[in-house]
């Protein structure tokens, strides 16, 4: 019985490992919320999606392997993937009017053209964001 236990943690233990590795990965694909970089891509005119998270955020988490299955579907030098920190970056926050974590918005050029906010069901979240593109 306690070396079955052993088993089971271990196996448990690699699978956990091997998830936050996958996760560490596919966020490092997006770019990371810079001010001066997002506005030079809205003035050229690209399409901006963001994702306003939070470490601490289980609706986040459940919209993360989403939103990097389109960002590796529609990778672009025409569309842009954005975080954007919840708990740091107040003044995009405010700007944009975005009260809470969770919310995905589409910007075309300085025109936001969706926006969802917290939604995890994967048809509607990838209605919401390929419609906009």
């Amino acid at each position: 019985m306690t070396r079955l236990f052993l088993i089971i943690a271990v196996i448990g233990a690699f699978v956990i490992g091997a998830t936050q590795l996958t996760a560490q990965a596919s966020a490092a694909d997006w770019s990371t919320y810079d001010e001066a970089e997002f506005m030079m891509a809205q003035k050229k005119g690209k399409t901006i999606v963001v994702d306003v998270y939070a470490d601490w955020c289980p609706t986040c988490r459940a919209q993360a392997p989403i939103l990097d299955e389109l960002r590796a579907e529609k990778q672009s030098d025409d569309v842009l993937f954005v975080k954007v920190n919840f708990d740091d970056e107040k003044a995009f926050l405010r700007a944009n009017r975005i009260p809470r974590q969770s919310t995905v918005l589409v910007f075309k050029g300085m025109d936001e053209v969706a926006r969802s906010i917290a939604q995890t069901n994967r048809t509607r979240l990838r209605s919401v964001v390929l419609g906009a593109l």
